[in-house]
């Protein structure tokens, strides 16, 4: 049995949600489909799917398998794609749709760097934290900051995951001091960023003990992640962002880390882009670059 090919084809059965519109996919017939994973099952020694003569699921270990299968056909994807493309000018316009976090408050620390290293990408960068139909929106892929992401159509490489820190600048600590436990934010100037599942309250998690929910009573709030930045710098109060963003302004003396063993959760930054058999040099070269940039912080 041809594994790899067995693993394409089991994806295919679960991407096209059936084995008809999988053949079609892979230009091959139901019966050879249904085989492949007949055999497949055998060989593993596991059922993979649960099927009627309506509908199918996946099982447990057929999840389990679908999520290795997808990360071991993208890994040799990508080596094949390495080898047939080694020598190959990585050029052209890449259009991106980034958060504001990473295109506007992240933008020095990873722009400067990518265009060195790829002179010939010429990129169109959208920056807002509206989802995106990238097909339809004619985008090359796309960077997101959520919360793990559920099913989707599209491929979804995780880059980083990055706490959410509480920040506040050395102006605001110097009048109002620095609160020593969760629960003495309920007597600081809270920054609310609107557009995250946090709105309205913090959920803090120390290292140690339960954690604190703590509502969001402060006198600002937004939906820009900018604005809630250019406000913390501004000594106006204390602020939630993930640790990537923050980053820099830490290491400058811009902002001070407030209670340091505690977090807000994390947050994943992900790059998303269309299910294709060849995936474009200068999107893997992008997608491997910020994976290489955030993982080296």
């Amino acid at each position: 049995m041809d594994q790899l090919l067995a693993m394409r084809v089991f994806c295919a059965i679960v991407e096209a949600q059936g084995f008809s519109a999988a053949a079609e996919r892979l230009d091959s017939t139901h019966s050879s489909v249904s085989r492949q994973l007949k055999n497949l099952e055998a060989a593993l020694g596991v059922q993979l799917l649960n099927r009627t003569t309506r509908r199918f699921s996946l099982t447990a270990a057929g999840q389990r398998y679908y999520e290795a299968c997808i990360d071991i056909l993208a890994r040799v994807e990508a080596a094949t794609q390495a080898m047939a493309h080694e020598h190959q000018r990585v050029a052209g316009t890449l259009r991106v749709s980034v958060p504001l976090a990473i295109g506007t408050l992240e933008l020095d620390d990873w722009l400067p760097a990518f265009q060195t290293r790829y002179p010939d990408i010429r990129l169109d960068l959208s920056c807002s934290d509206e989802m995106v139909d990238l097909v339809a929106d004619g985008f090359d892929l796309a960077l997101r900051i959520s919360q793990p992401l559920g099913d989707s159509s599209l491929v979804a490489r995780t880059l980083v995951e990055s706490d959410i820190v509480l920040v506040a600048s050395p102006v605001y600590l110097a009048r109002h001091g620095l609160p020593a436990t969760p629960h003495a934010l309920a007597q600081h100037e809270l920054i609310a960023f609107s557009g995250s599942q946090t709105a309205t309250e913090w959920v803090i998690e120390p290292a140690r003990g339960e954690a604190v929910h703590l509502p969001l009573e402060g006198r600002l709030m937004t939906d820009a992640i900018t604005a809630a930045y250019s406000a913390t710098l501004a000594g106006v109060g204390i602020a939630a962002f993930t640790w990537n963003t923050v980053r820099p302004a830490l290491a400058r003396g811009h902002l001070v880390h407030v209670l340091p063993g505690c977090t807000l959760g994390k947050r994943f930054y992900y790059a998303l882009y269309p299910h294709t058999r060849h995936v474009a040099p200068k999107v893997r070269a992008f997608v491997d670059y910020m994976s290489e940039h955030y993982r080296a912080r």
